[in-house]
């Protein structure tokens, strides 16, 4: 079974979330890595721009596909993972760590808290 990390939220759209205080730092799982394959691109926002929930804010290409990323939770981006455009390979080396793709101001704290946990998001997988 995939990594699926306790202290992270997850939707059913294979992003993760990490809530800190009015803060979600936002990533793509190991499933979805590995779903994707070699991953060769990621296409970000720009810090300020606000997304609702489960809106596209960028995609990952891969050596298979292109697929649209999004949003989890509603709220304004503070702050982007540049280091991804010269490492895109991180997203498939080290999707909890050095491959988060942006943080966001919450609209609203409590929505995380209507995510999978990773129990939930694990179970949900083996329905797929």
């Amino acid at each position: 079974m995939s990594n699926i990390p306790e202290n992270l939220r997850y939707s059913k759209d294979h992003e993760w979330v990490l809530v800190d205080g009015e803060v979600a730092t936002i990533g793509i799982t190991d499933f979805a890595q590995h779903s994707l394959g070699d991953v060769v691109y990621v296409d970000l926002p720009r810090a300020g721009d606000s997304f609702g929930s489960h809106e596209a804010f960028g995609s990952v290409e891969s050596v298979k596909a292109v697929s649209e990323i999004f949003t989890p939770i509603a709220g304004e981006v503070t702050e982007v993972n540049e280091a991804l455009n010269d490492t895109p390979e991180d997203v498939n080396n080290d999707p909890y760590g050095a491959a988060w793709m942006l943080k966001i101001k919450m609209a609203n704290p409590n929505e995380a808290d209507g995510m999978l946990s990773a129990e939930e998001y694990e179970e949900y997988l083996s329905n797929q």
